[in-house]
């Protein structure tokens, strides 16, 4: 169903793939506009219980196209440093494809609180403050996870 990576030397196994997810500061969420056109988002996210999880706003385009067509693909880059003198770029890279769903309730609070735990985890009883008020102005989505490809072309030991 899903393409295998051509470059096979720098894929990276599926621990490797997660902890780039895991500790990337944000990523390039790409979903479908009912135009025809892709449509690339950066946004923070956190990977957390098997999935990926972001906030937004109650409407927006993001949302008018994951409605429309669920299936998404989600980027993160890391460790990216200029390498002139070989007219590259070394970098890791995690791409995952998969489902994008709105949460709620239980699991919506508990991406909240770990996005929070992610983003500005020195400031948790102002960010405590900050939840309750504007909860209810912010949607919450999870990617569920199908395929996960993770690439890298600087070496794993050195």
């Amino acid at each position: 169903m899903f393409r295998e990576m051509r470059r096979k030397e720098r894929q990276l196994d599926d621990t490797a793939s997660l902890d780039i997810l895991t500790l990337g500061d944000f990523g390039i969420l790409s979903t479908y506009c009912s135009n025809g056109y892709p449509y690339a988002t950066p946004l923070s996210y956190i990977y957390f219980n098997s999935c990926i999880y972001f906030h937004c706003a109650i409407e927006g385009l993001k949302i008018d196209n994951i409605d429309n067509n669920n299936k998404v693909c989600f980027c993160v880059t890391s460790e990216v440093a200029l390498n002139p003198e070989k007219f590259s770029v070394k970098y890791k890279s995690v791409i995952v494809f998969g489902t994008a769903s709105e949460v709620f309730y239980d699991e919506k609070d508990a991406a909240l609180k770990e996005l929070i735990k992610k983003y500005s985890g020195e400031f948790t009883e102002k960010a405590g403050k900050y939840l309750k008020s504007s909860k209810d102005k912010t949607r919450v989505f999870k990617i569920e996870i199908e395929h996960i490809t993770g690439k890298s072309n600087i070496k794993l030991n050195g």
